[in-house]
């Protein structure tokens, strides 16, 4: 069973134009707890609707939620730790959120209106690992390979980062970021062996610059104007070793000596490219794969 919180802002701090770092903290986290690092862990968060915040039961918060009124309800979105500050019943939890911006994933939504007018003490209700009971949502599981490719858009800056603060200090590899503008760059730890890139858009089409960054790694060219054709991207993609949004049968063990691993996340179509490249022309092993459709240009983002 999850552990489902009330907690409030502790700190709101304006990084860039698009995000906001917000820190939830309250006595209920005082069970919250990952096994170990949290990576990409993601989350839910509870928006207040017009009747505030509602009261749910932990083993049953989304039938409650869903059972609501809908103009009552509020909102749930989904969003990833970039940090655990403190412990016990002074731990608090970082959430970067995106903000509007140019037309990519910081559209008006409950996530970033509520971010964008935060204020120290504003509450939330938040659905989070509870100390000693399974949870999920971490898809980063390199094993024990040492060639590694993150790729991201804005949404996914908050888990990369993440990630590559956990590496072990002789991790080798590539990491792409694509913010909207030279001001969303961000200070991230990361091991001496990964190349991190910052590419900001700048008004360019969101997803471009990361699949040209990949493409110039890997030797492929990246396509002018869309990457894919609407009706060949999957909004709800999620591939992992464990689990296809598609149906496929689940990846088998990858070839001895095959040590590359990829972790993509971000716009659907971005994704669907990147799956297309690493998979379908380069041979990656389904084992050694995460892509992530975090959001849909045009498409309002859901739960």
């Amino acid at each position: 069973m999850p552990l489902l919180a009330r907690v409030a802002a502790r700190s709101v701090e304006r990084l860039s134009p698009s995000y906001v770092r917000v820190e939830l903290a309250g006595p209920e986290l005082v069970d919250f707890g990952v096994d170990g690092p949290t990576l990409d862990q993601r989350i839910k968060l509870l928006f207040p609707g017009r009747s505030g915040l509602p009261d749910l039961r932990p083993e049953s918060w989304w039938q409650d939620f869903n059972a609501l009124p809908e103009g009552e309800r509020g909102a749930v979105r989904t969003y990833t730790i970039r940090d655990v500050r403190g412990e016990g019943a002074e731990v608090g939890i970082v959430v970067d959120f995106v903000l509007h911006g140019d037309g990519g994933a910081g559209a008006h939504g409950p996530g970033s209106d509520w971010a964008g007018n935060a204020r120290v003490g504003d509450e939330l209700l938040i659905v989070v690992p509870k100390r000693g009971e399974h949870f999920g949502g971490i898809e980063w599981a390199p094993g024990n390979a040492d060639r590694l490719l993150l790729v991201g858009d804005e949404t996914a800056v908050p888990a990369i980062c993440s990630i590559l603060g956990a590496l072990p200090d002789d991790a080798t590899g590539s990491a792409f970021l694509e913010v909207p503008t030279a001001d969303d760059i961000q200070k991230v730890d990361a091991p001496a062996g990964i190349e991190v890139r910052w590419l900001p858009r700048e008004g360019a089409p969101v997803g471009s610059l990361a699949l040209e960054a990949v493409g110039g790694l890997l030797g492929f060219a990246a396509p002018a104007g869309e990457p894919v054709t609407p009706d060949e991207v999957d909004p709800d993609l999620w591939e992992t070793p464990t689990y296809s949004s598609s149906g496929e049968p689940i990846a088998e063990a990858a070839a001895p000596g095959d040590r590359r691993y990829a972790w993509v996340a971000g716009e659907s179509g971005l994704v669907t490219a990147l799956r297309r490249h690493l998979v379908n022309e380069h041979g990656l092993p389904r084992s050694q794969v995460a892509f992530m459709g975090y959001w849909r240009l045009g498409v309002a983002m859901r739960a």
